[in-house]
């Protein structure tokens, strides 16, 4: 048993590896297709050193890129070729792909970057943090109360643009030491100025749900996702009355970990397409697309789970329900607005049609929910955040001009490439 599980690791590892390669080499015909990037022409970098799964944490941030790119050039810094191709595909900023280190020194070298921009907290951002006079901001691919939030990694970045001040509050409460008003910025959502996509049907006297979970996660404190425990029964339960239309929209890792998360997953999908194929009229949605935007406004109530899609839809304004997690285990932040919050357990999945009505009805709960809107998210007002974003880039170019200006740091050990580090992934 022990040699069949291994064989067949390693014919994964060897497939990934293929289809690595076979990337690597089809992002550089691309590229050399393309004119090579100007010297000194970008000023922001935006540090991306995952695949193409990961590509929701870039996404969200293509739009409000380009506006900034508008006054301060931007581009990414692509490490992995699988993320880079995506990024050629999509509408996403100039992409530079630099999989090894001497890529990265190199191209570096060729540009004006003062500030570099983190989405997550992939481990090979600290082959970025070496290079100094520049400033490292984490701007995250979310707002949430999950634990990721208020990783001591934080420490690592020069600044955090945070949405409020709530994720303040967060910080302040759990990292020791940690100089909050000093290395936090606030910015709002500014995704939220850019939410897009088209309405895939139209609306009608049905309720709409949006049922948009997590994946599994990787470990017990981290296991917020409902697919096994709530999904299917609560989205079986919805699309047997003929008064509701679903939208489900799962993470696009679920299943990665746990074979029997993703079939539950799969078994979701088949329902909603045979409830289609039952009723043409109901237009169930399957999501799985890059938008975001459309199903956060188009629903009257939304589930999800503990994730940035609770913040996602609390900008929004309207009605959610945040699953309970089924695993003790899992860390469950009380001190914000989960201390406040419509749960929906396991055992009330199956009231699911009950729970819905209740939520929509309840004026009391509507009016705590736009009190928690302000506390996360500050003003909503349409182009407010996007004021606040352009805003901290600005201060911090000013600071970069007054310290690039000083005595302070003459020497630049970041531009000495004797210190090799080892390679690895792309070839």
């Amino acid at each position: 048993m022990g040699a069949l599980s291994d064989a067949k690791k390693a014919y994964r590892l060897l497939k990934r590896a293929l289809a690595s390669r076979s990337a690597v080499q089809r992002v550089r015909r691309r590229l050399a297709e393309r004119e090579p990037h100007p010297q000194g022409r970008f000023q922001v970098a935006v540090y991306f050193a995952d695949g193409d799964v990961n590509m929701y944490q870039m996404r969200q941030w293509y739009r409000p890129l380009a506006e900034l790119a508008e006054r301060w050039p931007v581009v990414v810094l692509a490490r992995q070729a699988t993320g880079a191709e995506k990024l050629l595909e999509e509408d996403a900023p100039p992409v530079a792909f630099v999989p090894k280190i001497r890529d990265l020194e190199r191209f570096i070298a060729t540009q004006d970057i003062r500030v570099v921009l983190y989405v997550n907290q992939n481990t090979r951002n600290f082959q970025m943090f070496r290079y100094g006079r520049r400033w490292h901001v984490f701007i995250n691919h979310g707002e949430s109360d999950k634990m990721y939030m208020t990783t001591n990694q934080y420490k690592a970045y020069d600044y955090a643009f945070v949405a409020g001040q709530a994720a303040r509050d967060r910080l302040s409460r759990t990292l020791w030491d940690y100089d909050v008003d000093r290395r936090t910025i606030e910015i709002g959502r500014p995704q939220a100025d850019h939410y897009s996509g088209i309405l895939p049907f139209t609306p009608d006297d049905r309720t709409v749900v949006l049922y948009a979970p997590t994946w599994e996660g990787d470990r017990p404190s981290a296991h917020y996702g409902s697919i096994a425990s709530h999904g299917e029964t609560l989205v079986a339960r919805l699309l047997a009355t003929g008064e509701h239309r679903v939208i489900y929209r799962p993470h696009p890792r679920s299943g990665v970990v746990d074979e029997a998360y993703g079939a539950a997953h799969r078994r979701i999908i088949a329902a909603i397409e045979a409830a289609n194929a039952a009723d043409p009229s109901a237009h169930h949605v399957y999501d799985h697309g890059p938008e975001l935007g459309w199903q956060l406004t188009a629903a009257d109530v939304a589930v999800v789970d503990i994730s940035a899609m609770v913040y996602d839809r609390l900008a929004a304004g309207k009605p959610l329900m945040i699953t309970r997690p089924a695993d003790e285990r899992a860390s469950v932040d009380t001190q914000g607005y989960l201390a406040d919050c419509e749960w929906l357990t396991v055992e009330s999945a199956s009231d699911i049609v009950a729970e819905v009505e209740r939520v929509r009805s309840d004026e009391a709960a509507i009016a705590r929910l736009r009190m928690w809107v302000q506390h996360y998210f500050g003003d909503t007002t349409p182009g407010v955040a996007t004021e606040k974003f352009h805003a901290a880039v600005e201060r911090l170019m000013q600071e970069w001009e007054r310290w690039e200006a000083s005595e302070v740091g003459a020497v630049r050990p970041d531009e000495d490439d004797d210190d090799e580090e080892a390679d690895e992934d792309e070839a």
